[in-house]
């Protein structure tokens, strides 16, 4: 073939959007963050973003928050809008399971397109500053005594820090269905909430409290990890005698429509940022811990963690 015949059949074919990645020059990508600016999916949704373009994997991002019903919202705004788009891509993980089975949303995950698992965060309980419950013994001893006093403030019903509690409290006698569970549509409005004292305990990924419990705005009380966080001196759920391990993950999906090739060089290109300086650092920095996951594995990880969250959800009297 011609040089000028062959630049021709190549140029038609990235206008088509056919191209792998690495035959055409990088995307400018849009990514919908299915919640308010400050929370977990925007931190993590943004950090991606910054190791696609450090990495010279992406030209630029457009991101796109869209806040309510537990991503449901977004989710329902990138189905509808982003059909065929193999330059689109949205953040998820737990929570967005969670809220589609309890909330039974018109849209649902399954009309996306898998891309992968990126993090893994446990969340951890903290206590406004001035709070006169000092740990987690006294907010049990207070649930005992009240469940409806303790007001639980995090993410949208049905996230992983409403369900930690809803353990807890079955763990210790409680019904779970008196649980007081007050849900934000963001981390930041979770934040003031407890910042402010509206709230008798918060519950999010660490990330999200990290600067507050620095500076002793906040107290931990306890993380839902098996061992205790590196670096953090919070003690988990477990070694204080509460049967409460719960991770929260999150990941990453495309567009509903989008051809094998085209989600193959979304994979690609997911996972190369994974492999970043910029995105290692956002690790450290926000103390998440890797957990990739692509292809088919990703596809049964999230059909077996619908399955498991619905167990844990029905026995909680969530649903």
């Amino acid at each position: 073939m011609r040089r000028d015949q062959f630049l021709k059949s190549m140029a038609a074919l990235a206008a088509a959007g056919v191209l792998p990645m690495s035959a055409r020059a990088a995307a400018n990508l849009k990514m919908m963050i299915p919640a308010n600016p400050g929370g977990g999916w925007d931190t993590t949704g943004r950090a991606l973003g910054k190791a696609l373009t450090d990495g010279k994997l992406a030209d630029s991002i457009q991101y796109d928050n869209k806040g309510g019903a537990a991503g449901a919202i977004g989710l329902a705004q990138f189905v509808n809008s982003a059909k065929g788009d193999g330059n689109s891509l949205m953040m998820m993980g737990a929570v967005m399971l969670g809220g589609i089975i309890t909330g039974k949303p018109p849209v649902s995950i399954t009309q996306a397109t898998p891309i992968a698992r990126i993090t893994s965060e446990f969340n951890v309980f903290v206590l406004p500053a001035e709070s006169p419950l000092k740990s987690m013994k006294d907010v049990v001893e207070q649930l005992k005594k009240d469940p409806g006093s303790v007001k639980w403030g995090g993410g949208s019903r049905g996230s992983t820090e409403h369900i930690a509690a809803c353990m807890l409290a079955r763990d210790v006698g409680v019904d779970p269905k008196k649980i007081n569970y007050v849900a934000f549509r963001g981390g930041g409005e979770a934040t003031a909430a407890i910042l402010g004292g509206n709230v008798t305990v918060g519950g999010s990924g660490y990330s999200e409290f990290a600067e507050y419990i620095t500076t002793k705005k906040m107290r931990p009380i306890g993380v839902t990890s098996e061992k205790r966080l590196a670096g953090i001196n919070v003690p988990t759920m477990k070694e204080q005698g509460y049967n409460v391990v719960l991770g929260n993950w999150r990941g990453v999906y495309g567009a509903p429509g989008i051809t094998p090739e085209q989600r193959a060089a979304l994979t690609d290109l997911v996972v190369k940022a994974t492999q970043t300086k910029t995105w290692s650092e956002a690790l450290e920095k926000n103390n998440w811990t890797p957990a990739v996951l692509t292809g088919k594995a990703f596809d049964e990880f999230v059909d077996s963690e619908f399955a498991s969250l619905r167990a844990v959800m029905h026995l909680s009297g969530m649903i």
